[in-house]
């Protein structure tokens, strides 16, 4: 019997891809820059390679930032200049930030408790939840910044449940990443839920796939 679930944050109940994109657009124009798909592309590419560095230990997070700003406007900039131009970027994100549109009905119609794991920052997921009013709805926040893990690490999955007091097999586990989130889940022994908002593919055994958050509550209380 499902007693509790646990839920992804970004590109789950937050449209992180499309507030992000929004975001960037209106930067890009605010600063005189071109604001069109090449434009986004360049910057996702820039961002990916400056994370290889961030992960392997060559980059501070601060570094980190900077080295997109520079590598994308193509000039140089001071550190103050160039966390100038990030905090820009960053206040018109926050402006486009949103819920998906089922994200608020689907969690106010589920009669278990509710928490979160993340591969974020507790600061940025407390955030953003409280900006978009949903935050009331989980008892407990696990990210990976505090929990010295990440998901698919079966640890990540075992601190939420131990944080629940309950076992596994108790809660159920909704995010958008097949391999990180549902693959993890079951690993882990929780009921796993696979959001597949495009329908791409059909997913293996031991893992239940839905298109809309609408179908969670049907599908746990056959659970």
């Amino acid at each position: 019997m499902i007693e509790a679930v646990l839920w992804d944050v970004d590109d789950t109940i937050f449209d992180f891809t499309g507030s992000e994109r929004t975001g960037l657009l209106r930067h890009f124009e605010a600063e005189g820059l071109p604001s069109d798909e090449a434009a986004l592309e360049r910057w996702h590419r820039i961002a990916e390679a400056a994370l290889l560095r961030l992960t392997a230990g060559r980059l501070t997070y601060e570094e980190y930032r900077r080295v997109r700003v520079r590598t994308f406007v193509d000039r140089p900039l001071s550190d103050i200049e160039a966390d100038a131009w990030h905090e820009r970027y960053e206040a018109l994100f926050a402006a486009a930030w949103s819920a998906f549109p089922d994200a608020a009905s689907a969690l106010a119609a589920l009669p278990y408790r509710q928490g979160i794991l993340s591969n974020s920052s507790t600061v940025h997921q407390e955030r953003r939840l409280t900006a978009l009013g949903l935050r009331h709805h989980f008892e407990v926040l696990l990210c990976s910044d505090r929990l010295g893990c990440e998901k698919p690490d079966p640890r990540a999955f075992q601190a939420a449940c131990a944080a629940l007091k309950l076992p596994p097999a108790r809660i159920a586990y909704v995010g958008d990443k097949l391999d990180v989130d549902a693959e993890g889940a079951r690993n882990a022994g929780l009921h796993a839920i696979w959001l597949d908002r495009a329908e791409t593919a059909t997913p293996p055994a031991g893992i239940h796939r839905i298109s809309t958050l609408t179908e969670v509550s049907t599908l746990l209380a056959a659970c």
